[in-house]
């Protein structure tokens, strides 16, 4: 968007949040809509005084929708607003800010299932922290003092363009009882869609930035800092935030790499193959639920390519060039039904690194958690050559590789954890009943 489009932009979303304010107080002149009003100041308030008490022990669980193939996403719902309105969110753990499309007005916007979110008398100012926590160290500025305006830019060309919150989101803990705390999100008026546009209201931000909706909650007492999620192999899962349901000694941990504070990252990693070297070392990895598939950089892609053909190297497997679901698919004598009808073909993979610099430890990829089957009947290598898609040197775990798998990022104590687990159905928690 050129400076001066961006200017107009921002003038007309003044004036239409001074309207909705003039609004606001001539129906304030009632006095049953000012016992109303001041009923929900109080309710909002709550989780700064009673509602903090339960920060221990609690944990919120929100149903995930969707699979890695053929829909190609996950989504979960969330409830924003007075009253509150659903929206459907892409969770991502490769980004901090949580937005939705905002109709304020829309410059450019894609699709959506739901209206556009509007703005109502609630943008946040330049002058709040938060606004500064958006931008890198010293580059916060201010065009309008009145208002925080946010770029997102993703990795795989998709970006927003808006301004930031605060409004109430419907949030129910496990044990029951209803949460309405107020949480910072972005009113993204100017949208790029990535190459594959999906049908979403917005992003569910669940990075580890102080503007990612698991750190407002710590932030607001309600739960701890930690965020962990079970994606099911035949579609849906669970994602929760806080105390959640695992019991921690079953878990495989390692530290958070200080080296790449900006993703959830265990550090570098070496690629095994049957259970054997590759050679190939270093790769620095980041879990990232905004990715459907896995990338490698260019030399890991290749030689891992390379292993795989010469392993099916005089099997009934050949390539199939006219098959373009993913970059590389083979065909059979007939068509596969199931992943069972081709495991038996490949090798398990593993990523291999030094745990927080003390033994080695391994995040197995059995082949199922890199194969697809097609629409075609065929079964298709499901890593991507991440330096083609942008990534450059940063090596994404996606979500096809952390199906089946309890995966936890504690943000707390700055540790990443997996077991393999049922994802189909959600676990009761140590703490509470769900």
């Amino acid at each position: 968007m050129k400076k001066e489009e961006k200017v107009v932009v921002l003038v007309l979303l003044q004036v239409l949040v001074l309207v909705m304010g003039l609004c606001e107080s001539s129906i304030s002149s009632s006095p049953y809509v000012d016992q109303m009003h001041n009923r929900r100041k109080s309710m909002l308030s709550e989780p700064t005084s009673s509602l903090a008490l339960h920060r221990v022990g609690s944990s919120i669980v929100l149903p995930v929708h969707g699979n890695v193939y053929p829909i190609g996403y996950y989504n979960v719902t969330l409830n924003i607003g007075q009253p509150p309105k659903p929206y459907y969110l892409d969770p991502d753990t490769g980004s901090d800010l949580t937005w939705l499309q905002c109709d304020a007005p829309c410059v450019s916007c894609t699709e959506a299932p739901h209206p556009y979110y509007r703005l109502n008398n609630n943008l946040v100012a330049c002058s709040d922290p938060l606004c500064k926590a958006l931008y890198p160290p010293g580059e916060h500025r201010c065009e309008i003092p009145e208002q925080c305006d946010y770029e997102v830019q993703y990795a795989d060309g998709g970006s927003s363009i808006g301004v930031l919150v605060k409004d109430v989101f419907s949030i129910k803990l496990s044990n029951g009882m209803q949460l309405n705390p107020r949480l910072p999100l972005g009113c993204g008026y100017d949208q790029i869609p990535n190459p594959a546009p999906h049908p979403f209201d917005g992003v569910l931000g669940l990075g580890k930035g102080e503007s990612s909706i698991v750190s407002q909650l710590s932030r607001q007492g309600l739960v701890r800092n930690v965020i962990g999620h079970c994606l099911s192999g035949r579609g849906g899962g669970y994602l929760f935030f806080g105390d959640g349901p695992y019991d921690s000694s079953r878990l495989l941990w390692t530290s958070m790499s200080h080296h790449h504070p900006e993703h959830y990252s265990p550090g570098s990693a070496e690629l095994m193959f049957g259970g054997k070297t590759t050679g190939i070392k270093n790769l620095v990895l980041a879990f990232d639920t905004g990715s459907s598939y896995t990338y490698l950089n260019s030399q890991a892609y290749e030689a891992l390519t390379t292993l795989v053909k010469k392993e099916l190297s005089g099997r009934s497997l050949t390539e199939a060039s006219d098959d373009r679901s993913l970059s590389i698919c083979w065909s059979g004598r007939k068509p596969f039904k199931s992943l069972k009808d081709v495991k038996k073909y490949f090798k398990p993979l593993a990523l291999s690194f030094i745990n927080g610099g003390k033994a080695k430890i391994q995040y197995d990829l059995p082949p199922e958690a890199y194969l697809i089957i097609s629409s075609k009947g065929n079964v298709c290598l499901g890593i991507l050559n991440g330096t083609e898609a942008g990534q450059g040197s940063l090596n994404i775990i996606g979500d096809i590789s952390m199906q089946d798998k309890m995966v936890i990022f504690d943000n707390e104590k700055k540790l990443i954890g997996w077991m393999p687990a049922n994802c189909d159905r959600v676990p009761k928690s140590k703490t509470d009943s769900i």
